[in-house]
């Protein structure tokens, strides 16, 4: 493709953050969460990079099959197990382990003829209210289950809200102890931000997902900034046009940027379309020629315009770093009043990969 905007991932660095995250937790077993498409990254693109994982936990039943048929042997975790009683057939020829979060699932995997027993994960509502059995009734869905010919090894679930504040695993931990009293339940509880700042939710596995990526899951790059964990992913292109503007000239649509004076500014071949946000304001951090400047005016779908004040050097075919290791993506998306996720998962089809 001639359009210079290009991502390039950087699978050092998956290899070290996976590292970084089994330091956090070195008693426990880890699955790498790959869900989402490997969060924008590409689970054909990322998986081998993180082999040194003990299991992959994702959502899809075709991006587990995709795993299996590209060689991968060890456990594969259904975050949001099967969503049709048909789908445990594909359970048990590739060998997935699946969450149960339904009465519907457990009557399914009841009447299922399998070739042997599936591993479940059973999902609590610790307070999230998204998905799970409330805790008063785990002991009696674990008994219900344990009794079922077709369940393997058995695991308890749970997932935290707010595990990115200091006391916010507080509450729902206490639930999913007293929930599982009396049971001898291997516990997996511990999310990105739980894996890195509360240990004593990790029990038996962890589940880290956007810190392998390299950005923070309270969404400030300060509070991972002395981690170790590196960017993944870069997303970088050129400048191909540049305008020298008068005081009074407005830039983009809706004129949301006038000059105070003379300004050089540069127009850079990236936009919304390619998974840049469309409300990021002026003044996102952006890198040109290695110096830090900002957007200015609206982004859109294939452009966007940059300062050039602070590098006069600049011109066309300068290059951009519009988030990456300079600039770092949650950076970006703060600004933009979102979250690096969201920006990851948004990188558009059309943008070349290139993987290192």
């Amino acid at each position: 493709m001639s359009r210079p905007v290009v991502a390039t991932l950087d699978s050092a660095a998956l290899r070290h953050n996976l590292q970084v995250a089994r330091k956090a937790a070195p008693h426990s077993r880890v699955w790498s969460v790959v869900k989402a498409n490997a969060y924008g990254h590409g689970i054909a693109r990322c998986w081998q990079a993180l082999s040194d994982t003990d299991g992959f936990a994702l959502l899809n039943l075709e991006e587990a099959v995709l795993l299996r048929e590209q060689g991968w042997k060890k456990p594969i975790l259904l975050l949001e197990g099967f969503f049709h009683a048909d789908d445990l057939a594909i359970i048990d020829r590739y060998r997935l382990t699946t969450s149960i979060h339904s009465n519907w699932q457990i009557q399914a995997l009841a009447r299922a003829e399998l070739s042997a027993p599936v591993d479940i994960y059973l999902k609590m509502n610790s307070g999230m209210n998204r998905l799970g059995f409330r805790p008063e009734q785990i002991n009696a869905v674990w008994r219900k289950l344990r009794s079922l010919a077709t369940v393997g090894e058995m695991t308890l679930m749970a997932h935290f809200a707010e595990a990115e504040k200091a006391d916010g695993i507080t509450a729902p931990l206490r639930l999913v102890e007293q929930a599982a009293e009396g049971l001898e339940a291997p516990r997996s509880l511990a999310n990105s931000a739980a894996t890195l700042w509360h240990p004593e939710t990790h029990y038996n596995w962890v589940r880290p997902g956007i810190i392998l990526y390299g950005a923070s899951p309270s969404g400030q790059w300060c509070d991972i900034a002395s981690s170790g964990l590196q960017p993944v992913m870069t997303l970088q292109s050129e400048i191909i046009g540049v305008q020298q503007l008068a005081a009074g000239d407005g830039v983009g649509y809706g004129y949301r940027y006038r000059a105070s004076g003379e300004q050089r500014i540069g127009i850079v071949a990236c936009g919304y379309a390619d998974g840049y946000p469309r409300h990021a304001p002026t003044g996102t951090p952006v890198l040109v020629d290695g110096v830090l400047t900002q957007t200015i005016g609206a982004i859109s779908m294939d452009m966007m315009m940059v300062d050039l004040t602070p590098c006069p050097q600049a011109g066309i075919g300068t290059s951009v770093e519009l988030w990456g290791n300079q600039v770092k993506i949650d950076d970006v998306a703060q600004a933009a009043g979102t979250v690096g996720y969201e920006l990851m998962c948004a990188l558009a089809p059309r943008v070349p990969v290139n993987v290192i």
